[in-house]
C-alpha cells in the first residue's frame, strides 16, 4: 500500500502500490509535487531513445555499414529491455519507485560516459556496448514511470493521464533529434569515410566520433542533475509495498488473453515505430524522395517524433470521450495507409506521408499499455516488467527491416514489415474495445 506524505497526506487514500489501472473503488496517490518529476522522466528516456535515429546514419557512414549492421544500434539498445525488464521490475519492487528512478538515471549516466572510450578508439562494438548500458537505465526508469503516473490520479482518467505523460516523452523525442542532428551529423558533410583509408580513416572516425561523445557527455550532466532532484523526493511515497513474486514474475500473466495480446502488440508497435524512425533519414535521402544529404535533412526526423507529441496531447483529450480500443484500431489503419501512400509515391508526398506516421503512432503505446494492464491490481509491477520485456520488439523488427532492405535492395519495400505490425495492432484495438471484466 502507498500513502502520500506531506501536507496532502490526510487527503490521500491507501492503494495498491503499482496498479497502472487500479480496480474500481481503489484510491490513488495525492502527491501534487510528483507529476513534474515523472513528466521529466518521460521526457528524458524518450529523447535519448530518439537520438538513435541520428546515430544510425552517422555510424553507418563512419563504419561503412549495410542496413542490417547499422540496425545493430537498435538491436543492442532494445535488447536491454529483454535482459533488464524483469530484474528492473524486481529492483523497483525492492527499493521503491523513487529510488528505482535514481538507480535508472545513474545507470543511464554510466552508459553516456562509456561513449568516451568508444569515441577515443572509434570502435563500433564499444558504441554498441555503451548504448546497451544506457538503455538498461532507460528500462529501469520506464518500469517506474508507466505505473507511477497512472497512480497519480483517479482510475477513470488513467488512459488519458498516461497519454498526457507520453506527450512529454514525445516532446523529448522531438527536441533531442533536433539538437542532436546539428551536433552529431557533423560538419564534414562534403567528405565521408569512403574518401579515406588507413591512418587517415582512423583519424576521420575519431574526429567525427568526438562530436558524438560531446553530445552524450552533456546528457550525462543533465541526467545527473535530474537524479539528484529525484533523490530529494525519495521518501515522498512512504509505506510503499509491492506483492512478492518469483524470479519469473509476470510471465504467468501472459496466460490472460487480453494481457498476452497486448504484450504482443507492444512488441510489434515498438518494433514498427523504431524501424521507421531508424530508416527515415536514409529513406528521405533516396533520389526519388528528397535526394538531400543527411546533414541537410537530419532535422526532419524531429517531424516524425513531433507528430507523436502533438497527437498525444490531442489523444489525451479524445480518449476521455471515445473508446480507447476503437481509436487504437483507427490510427493503426491510418499508419498502414500512410506507408502505402509513401511507398507508392515520390518527392515531398512520399517524404511527408512517411513522417506523418508519427501522428498515428501517438496514442498507441499508452493505449496498448493501459488496455493490456486493466485490472492487474497488485500484479501491476509484474505486468509493467513484462511490457518492458516486450519492448524488445525495438531490437527485432528494425533488424529484420534492415535485413529485408538489404535482401530486396529496396528500403521502401522493407516497410511492408512495419505495416504488418500495425495490422495486428488494429485487431487488438477491436478486441479490447470494451472494458476488461477481470
Amino acid at each position: 500500500m502507498v500513502t502520500a506524505t506531506g501536507p496532502a497526506a490526510d487527503a490521500a487514500t491507501e492503494i495498491s502500490s503499482s496498479d497502472p489501472l487500479p480496480a474500481e473503488g481503489e484510491g490513488h496517490v495525492h502527491a501534487p509535487s510528483l507529476p513534474p518529476f515523472v513528466f521529466a522522466l518521460f521526457f528524458i528516456f524518450g529523447g535519448i531513445t530518439s537520438l538513435n535515429d541520428i546515430l544510425i546514419p552517422k555510424l553507418k557512414e563512419l563504419f561503412t555499414l549495410n542496413y542490417t549492421q547499422a540496425m545493430l544500434v537498435q538491436f543492442c539498445f532494445f535488447t536491454a529491455y529483454l535482459v533488464i525488464g524483469i530484474p528492473g521490475a524486481k529492483l523497483v519492487k525492492k527499493i521503491g519507485y523513487m529510488r528505482g528512478a535514481v538507480a535508472g538515471l545513474m545507470t543511464m549516466t554510466a552508459g553516456c560516459l562509456l561513449f568516451i572510450p568508444a569515441s577515443t578508439t572509434a570502435t563500433y562494438a564499444l558504441f554498441l556496448l555503451a548504448l546497451f548500458i544506457l538503455a538498461s537505465g532507460v528500462v529501469i526508469v520506464q518500469v517506474v514511470a508507466n505505473p507511477l503516473i497512472s497512480l497519480l490520479g483517479p482510475q477513470k482518467t488513467a488512459h488519458s493521464r498516461l497519454t498526457f505523460a507520453q506527450a512529454f516523452n514525445s516532446f523529448g523525442t522531438f527536441v533531442f533529434p533536433l539538437v542532436g542532428a546539428g551536433l552529431i551529423l557533423g560538419k564534414l558533410a562534403d567528405v565521408s569515410a569512403d574518401d579515406f583509408e588507413g591512418a587517415a580513416l582512423a583519424a576521420y572516425r575519431t574526429a567525427e566520433s568526438a562530436m558524438i561523445v560531446k553530445t552524450y557527455l552533456g546528457l550525462a550532466a543533465a541526467i545527473t542533475v535530474v537524479a539528484g532532484a529525484v533523490w530529494l523526493f525519495r521518501n515522498r511515497l512512504q509505506g510503499e509495498k509491492h506483492e512478492a513474486s518469483s524470479g519469473l514474475a509476470g510471465f504467468d500473466l501472459l496466460k490472460r488473453p487480453r494481457f498476452g495480446f497486448g504484450a504482443l502488440c507492444i512488441f510489434l508497435y515498438v518494433g514498427a515505430e523504431v524501424a521507421i524512425g531508424s530508416v527515415v533519414i536514409n529513406y528521405l535521402m533516396l533520389d526519388d524522395v528528397l535526394g538531400e544529404p543527411e546533414n541537410v535533412i537530419g532535422w526532419m526526423v524531429s517531424l516524425y517524433w513531433g507528430g507523436a507529441m502533438v497527437g498525444r496531447f490531442i489523444g489525451s483529450a479524445l480518449l476521455r470521450m471515445v473508446s480507447p480500443g476503437k481509436i487504437l484500431a483507427a490510427v493503426a489503419v491510418g499508419a498502414i495507409a500512410l506507408i502505402a501512400l509513401s511507398t507508392n509515391s515520390s518527392g515531398t508526398l512520399a517524404a511527408y506521408s512517411l513522417l506523418a506516421i508519427g501522428l498515428m503512432n501517438s496514442i498507441m503505446f499508452p493505449t496498448i499499455f493501459s488496455l493490456a494492464c486493466e485490472r492487474l491490481g497488485s500484479r501491476a509491477a509484474d505486468g509493467s516488467g513484462i511490457i518492458n520485456v516486450a519492448i524488445f520488439g525495438g531490437a527485432v523488427i528494425p533488424l529484420a527491416t534492415g535485413a529485408l532492405a538489404d535482401l530486396s535492395g529496396s528500403l521502401a519495400f522493407s516497410l511492408v514489415l512495419p505495416a504488418a505490425c500495425y495490422a495486428v495492432i488494429a485487431l487488438f484495438g477491436l478486441y479490447a474495445r470494451r472494458p476488461a471484466t477481470a
